[in-house]
């Protein structure tokens, strides 16, 4: 959820803590302890679930700020960690001294092993690799142990080296069996293996030339930032200029490939896709996907595994036009190199937009929705809520005689909306309840008793439907207005956070901008009493997709809020359905005999047998042979995109007169088309909106389809 959510409880927030602070000497001259000062205290008056900074506090800590400092276990040796360990639970009471004597030694000693490894791995890769010997390494990096000593932290670096120089003497090999009808020489085999060192060589000295610009307040907003993330994984601190981004990024007006990345020891991995953006355009990527390597135009890819993520980001953002050329380990476990092509969010892609479904004669309408957006100046102008009641009624004007609306990938938006586009289906009552720490609860409500649409109504859902997406299935859920089709659950974020500039807080300051925290200051619930938080929302219908046996989600991040129930509101279910449990059933027979759901279901096992797989062969004849094997399984699966629903989808009237002035606008419109027709996902919906209007007809004979307008 957007930080404008709850405009007046942050303004309380910020009131409470501005005059608390007045009332405390924080005219610090460190300003890495001033930090920590404001910092803990807005967040133990604050934060929704303020956790005791105490001893499990102090290790938790400890553990994350080692881990996000060496996450590959390739700098700290075992002796480092022995003498770090005295501070284990020492960290909570240096908090609230305002010390930071372990964040200084551990910073020292990074920089010192850092300056050791820029000494060793030039030596490493000055020797040719044996890729005949029977080895492999393992990278699943959290299983292993850090080095007992400099001899064997220097073996783990050759054998990273070497795993990191397969792959490019992997590729030079490929391309001169490709490019040349000779036979491999010896002598051609050394040359390509030597290249393939020096390509490794060239990136490491480019990222390490990165490392080298950091400064310590770098490293210090790691540190302060594995202190809030012990509250929860959504409570961040920006310094002054990643403030400026995030301002940029929450606007929409930004520049890059249109993707937010969390930090992985393998790489950066993608958690969300921004509607409307290159990514979200180009679909050749994906959430789950691990960028590993990072190039310019021109230039050799830099290796981010084990870089700040900020750095990272740096290198994948830039101006408009501009490519950036990546290195992604897919979802799958095979690996591509990808090209996107930087620019701005395309906000008219991020919008509502609707089609029309003929199966048969009949005619059905699905709406899709990114995001729930709003102009948070000036709520009257466009916005999901009003849009989407638009689009309904132009698809009554077509016929239609069901309505799917498809919130798969929505990533959440405005409170507001979600609250005014589920009025647009019920008479009137409460849609979602939310609770601030300490306080009682609110309850949002639709108060207007029209009904833009009654007919039948199915929801569409995935793992990566979060926040307000949820919401707004949980209520049609609850009230048993709608079948949820989709993922085991949702995405499980019922949470939402505002963010408080620090500066602001100080009465006096010689030290500047201080950055910004966003914090976690309210929970949702659903109306029935059930957090969405962690959980999520169950679908009705369960259909299996490539994500099924994976972790994503909010419990795959580190630190979620609990799952837990407050008293449910006072609602009275949906009475427009004869038999919403036979629908359901009806629907799970089809599933269990449809071929492209088996497909995906197998597709969904290999993806999970994929990331469980951390064992790499070192020896070229095997690291090939896996390779092939990924990719013919990979290619099998390709069939998934050949399917055919064979229903028919166009666009509306009014969408249509457009097309002659936007030719631009019609090749979109097409090509969503032909994504939708080999969507059985979609098709499946149709099949159950046909289920509900005659389970609806039989509820009530006489009733007619509403056409009071909402909005």
């Amino acid at each position: 959820m957007k930080k404008n959510f709850v405009l007046a409880t942050l303004a309380l927030l910020v009131a409470v803590a501005s005059c608390s602070f007045t009332n405390n000497n924080f005219e610090n001259n460190d300003k890495d302890k001033l930090l920590i000062d404001l910092i803990t205290y807005v967040l133990e008056r604050g934060h929704y679930e303020p956790k005791s900074i105490n001893d499990k506090f102090s290790a938790g800590v400890y553990d994350g700020f080692i881990d996000i400092l060496d996450p590959t276990k390739r700098y700290f040796l075992a002796s480092d960690l022995r003498e770090f360990e005295k501070y284990k639970y020492q960290i909570d009471d240096e908090i609230k001294n305002t010390d930071i004597t372990f964040f200084n030694l551990v910073h020292e000693r990074l920089e010192t092993r850092m300056n050791e490894v820029k000494e060793l791995y030039p030596e490493l890769l000055s020797e040719p690799f044996n890729y005949g010997l029977k080895e492999e390494i393992n990278i699943d990096y959290r299983s292993l142990e850090f080095a007992r000593n400099k001899k064997e932290l220097r073996e783990r670096w050759r054998q990273q080296l070497k795993f990191n120089s397969i792959g490019d003497y992997n590729d030079k090999l490929t391309n001169f069996e490709n490019e040349s009808d000779d036979a491999l020489s010896k002598a051609k085999e050394a040359e390509l293996e030597s290249a393939a060192r020096k390509d490794v060589l060239e990136r490491l000295n480019e990222y390490f030339d990165v490392v080298d610009d950091l400064e310590r307040k770098d490293w210090f907003v790691q540190y302060i930032n594995t202190i809030v993330e012990e509250f929860d994984p959504h409570t961040f601190y920006f310094a002054p200029e990643d403030k400026e981004r995030f301002d940029m990024s929450m606007s929409g007006k930004f520049e890059g490939i249109g993707a937010r990345l969390q930090k992985k020891p393998n790489g950066a991995k993608i958690v969300e896709i921004i509607s409307g953006g290159p990514v979200w355009r180009d679909k050749s990527l994906e959430v789950g996907d691990e960028i590993t390597k990072v190039g310019q135009e021109g230039e050799e890819p830099i290796n981010i595994v084990g870089m700040p993520l900020d750095d990272a980001i740096k290198l994948i953002k830039g101006p408009k036009g501009t490519v950036v050329y990546l290195t992604v380990r897919k979802v799958d476990g095979t690996t591509e190199e990808i090209n996107i092509t930087r620019d701005v969010v395309e906000l008219e892609e991020s919008y509502a937009k609707s089609a029309t479904i003929d199966k048969e004669g009949r005619t059905f309408g699905l709406i899709d929705l990114p995001k729930f957006y709003v102009d948070f100046n000036d709520y009257n102008k466009r916005n999901a809520a009003s849009d989407v009641a638009k689009e309904i009624e132009r698809l009554k004007e077509e016929g239609m005689e069901g309505l799917v609306i498809d919130l798969r990938d929505n990533g959440g938006g405005s409170l507001k909306t979600v609250v005014d586009i589920a009025g647009l289906f019920i008479e009137d009552g409460p849609i979602v309840q939310v609770r601030s720490s300490g306080q009682r609860k609110e309850i949002h409500e639709d108060k207007d008793e029209r009904i833009q649409w009654d007919g039948p109504l199915v929801i569409l859902v995935n793992e990566l439907s979060a926040s307000a997406s949820e919401i707004l299935a949980a209520a049609m859920q609850d009230y048993k207005r709608a079948i949820v089709i989709g993922s085991k659950q949702t995405f499980g974020k019922g949470t939402v956070q505002n963010v408080i500039p620090l500066t602001n807080l100080v009465s006096s300051n010689q030290h500047g901008d201080l950055g910004a925290l966003k914090i976690t200051t309210q929970k949702f619930y659903r109306i029935n009493g059930g957090s969405t938080q962690l959980e999520g929302v169950k679908s009705d219908i369960v259909v299996p997709d490539r994500y099924s046996y994976i972790d994503l989600g909010e419990r795959d991040q580190e630190n979620p809020l609990a799952w837990d129930r407050i008293s449910p509101a006072d609602y009275e279910e949906w009475r427009g359905y004869e038999d919403f449990s036979t629908v359901v059933k009806n629907s799970q027979e089809r599933m269990s005999k449809n071929s492209q759901i088996k497909l995906i279901e197998e597709n969904a096992r290999w993806v999970k047998e994929q990331q469980n797989e951390n064992v790499v062969s070192l020896n070229i004849k095997e690291y090939r042979q896996e390779l092939e094997a990924d990719k013919k399984r990979a290619n099998y699966f390709k069939k998934l995109q050949e399917y055919d629903s064979r229903l028919s989808f166009s666009s509306l009237k009014d969408e249509e007169s457009l097309f002659t002035q936007d030719p631009i606008l019609r090749e979109k419109r097409d090509r969503w088309h032909r994504e939708l027709a080999r969507d059985v996902y979609v098709e499946e919906a149709i099949n159950v909106l046909e289920d509900l209007k005659m389970s609806a007809i039989r509820a009530n004979p006489n009733r007619k389809l509403a056409s009071s307008v909402k909005g």
